[in-house]
């Protein structure tokens, strides 16, 4: 598959089969060292799920390979629970997740019973943690414990960076990525475009309060005319 740039001029194409890790990992390297980036998937009408009511129904083996780019080049990936109960969500194999929650519920996770230690944190209030480690079984989680019963998006991001995850990528869900941008705590928004529209109402930022620029800092589109875009926040570089 033929992945083009067309923002920052002059395009340049590759073929995807071809690439390697460096190449993908060069087009989505931070501009600094402390970074936060929201890496999301939506429909043309922004929807953030597809016929099957997951994110699964939007992506492609493109988006899945700058996925896993943008994963090596993090320090942690950052979800919702409800992802994590929705869409099963496979551990990652490059960083740790991260997995904010106010009930401690985790009912319909795939993450292995096998999992090694420090491999996923879960950051919720003293009042989930019963439910966490019933719900995770034995597996080795970290619990970091947050003022709640809401736990607010800066105190989350604060406390991963507490604990030396100085670039973070949060993959949703919707409502937590329109938290972290409500906080401006956001430095660009990762978005792949999927080349349909459809009727599934869940708004990729729902509820968002007021409004922010954006900056277009890169513009990619592969040959089933998926576009990926790297949009800078506020007055990140």
């Amino acid at each position: 598959m033929t992945l083009t740039r067309l923002i920052p001029a002059p395009p340049a194409g590759f073929d995807l089969d071809d690439a390697d890790d460096d190449t993908l990992e060069s087009l989505y390297t931070p501009p600094q060292a402390r970074w936060l980036r929201l890496n999301l998937v939506a429909s043309v009408n922004g929807n953030a799920a597809g016929s099957d009511g997951t994110s699964n129904g939007l992506s492609n083996r493109t988006d899945r390979r700058i996925l896993g780019a943008i994963r090596r080049l993090s320090d942690v990936v950052l979800v919702g629970a409800s992802s994590v109960r929705r869409e099963g969500y496979f551990l990652p194999k490059s960083a740790p997740l991260a997995i904010v929650t106010g009930t401690g519920d985790f009912r319909g996770h795939r993450i292995p019973a096998d999992v090694g230690p420090g491999r996923i944190i879960v950051l919720c209030p003293a009042s989930a943690e019963d439910m966490v480690r019933s719900s995770l079984g034995d597996r080795p989680v970290a619990i970091v414990q947050l003022p709640g019963p809401r736990l607010q998006a800066s105190a989350i991001v604060d406390a991963l960076r507490r604990l030396g995850h100085e670039r973070i990528v949060c993959e949703g869900g919707p409502m937590l990525a329109s938290q972290l941008v409500d906080a401006d705590v956001v430095d660009e928004l990762c978005l792949s475009t999927s080349p349909i529209v459809n009727g599934v109402d869940v708004p990729v930022l729902p509820g968002l309060d007021g409004s922010r620029p954006l900056r277009l800092n890169q513009l990619l589109v592969d040959s089933e005319s998926v576009l990926y875009a790297r949009w800078a926040v506020r007055s990140a570089p």
